[in-house]
């Protein structure tokens, strides 16, 4: 993994852009993350062309089906060599289990807990009866037990997650600098928040790639850390 914690989101619709933007901006971030529109439209190509540039890859892919499906979606990527994957801890313990078995070697899977666009109240709707804090935390239990080497929750369950889950890998989005808005985020935090308290890795998407100077951006945030 690279010493910067900041993986740029590269939800773009065109290849040509996604590629200009991660260039531009490639020595003031550690990685590239890849979420499911960008790969819906480039799939293997994209991520292939983007490997080129010699950041590590995250496929945020949040992978969420019965355990013999997710395990043959892993495994069908493990040409791809990304760093990091995504799985939904939502899940299943079998699930989560069969998805760690059938990665790479040099892959990292998370499982994600509560999106950051939820609150309480959207947990509440889909029948969860718990608040986002405690709902992390109970899925991070279940995914450490499951032998994941880590999670995603917001900057606002990570420093208890951390607490009892000391060789974690944590993924924390819904980041904003202090001049950042929220967009569709409800939990959110600044980077160097989340660092502070325990993040592995810090996913930035459009505070950098919807900036005026993408390149200033990403610098900003990298002096704060």
């Amino acid at each position: 993994m690279n010493s910067n914690p900041v993986y740029l989101a590269l939800d773009l619709p065109r290849l040509d852009a996604a590629e200009a933007l991660a260039r531009k901006v490639s020595g003031h971030i550690g990685g590239i993350k890849l979420g499911l529109e960008f790969f819906c439209a480039h799939g293997h190509h994209g991520v292939h062309e983007l490997h080129k540039l010699g950041l590590p890859i995250f496929l945020d892919l949040k992978l969420h089906d019965i355990p013999n499906t997710v395990a043959g979606a892993m495994q069908a990527i493990h040409v791809l060599e990304p760093a990091i994957v995504t799985i939904h801890a939502a899940g299943g313990r079998a699930m989560m289990e069969d998805a760690k078995a059938a990665a790479g070697e040099n892959t990292k899977v998370v499982a994600v807990t509560v999106l950051t666009s939820l609150d309480g109240g959207d947990l509440n709707a889909i029948g969860v009866n718990a608040e986002p804090h405690e709902q992390a935390l109970r899925l991070a239990d279940l995914a450490h037990s499951a032998g994941l080497d880590g999670i995603v929750c917001s900057g606002h369950e990570v420093g208890a997650v951390h607490q009892q889950w000391k060789d974690g890998f944590f993924v924390v989005p819904g980041l904003r600098p202090d001049t950042g808005g929220n967009g569709d985020q409800k939990r959110i935090m600044t980077p160097r928040a989340a660092r502070d308290a325990g993040a592995s890795v810090l996913v930035i998407g459009r505070p950098i790639s919807r900036a005026e100077d993408p390149l200033a951006a990403a610098r900003a945030i990298e002096a704060t850390l």
